[in-house]
């Protein structure tokens, strides 16, 4: 439910920059703009589920957890850590709630480039949680990583 929603407002906006040119996507339409509400509804309502104390995964169910260095907890780890701190589980679940409110009012005065800047944001929600419960091993790498490039930014207004 909450990441292939997280496309309507990821997919709402980009820049592509080709041989050909640059092509910028925004939404425009009445239509665009109701996409990116829905997804961003559906994500903060979503949250709500998140907290609910349930099982992360059907049992039995795998991912890519098996073998040596295996880059993902599997079901059983994530559930053990998320039981360990439920209160770092819904902080995480909270932050993303609150990147997709402010969606919400990004949606209302139909400010494409404040929705460019509030889809990085909630990146950011969704990877802080994932580094944390899906591939913690990664945690340091990217952290590093992201240390190490040029990020893009909107030119400040005058």
């Amino acid at each position: 439910m909450i990441d292939p929603i997280a496309d309507n407002i990821f997919d709402a906006v980009a820049t592509d920059v080709s041989a050909k040119g640059i092509v910028e996507t925004t939404p425009t339409t009445d239509e665009d703009w109701a996409r990116v509400r829905q997804g961003a509804v559906t994500l903060a309502e979503g949250t709500n589920l998140l907290k609910m104390a349930r099982p992360v995964a059907p049992l039995g169910d795998t991912n890519k957890a098996g073998g040596a260095n295996a880059p993902e907890l599997s079901p059983e780890e994530i559930q053990r850590k998320i039981d360990q701190n439920r209160g770092l589980w819904n902080s995480h679940a909270n932050e993303l709630r609150d990147e997709a409110l402010k969606v919400l009012d990004i949606v209302k005065s139909k400010n494409a480039a404040a929705l460019f800047d509030a889809g990085s944001r909630l990146d950011r929600a969704c990877e802080n949680c994932h580094l944390e419960y899906w591939y913690p091993g990664d945690k340091k790498a990217v952290l590093e990583d992201e240390a190490k490039h040029a990020t893009f930014g909107r030119p400040a207004s005058k």
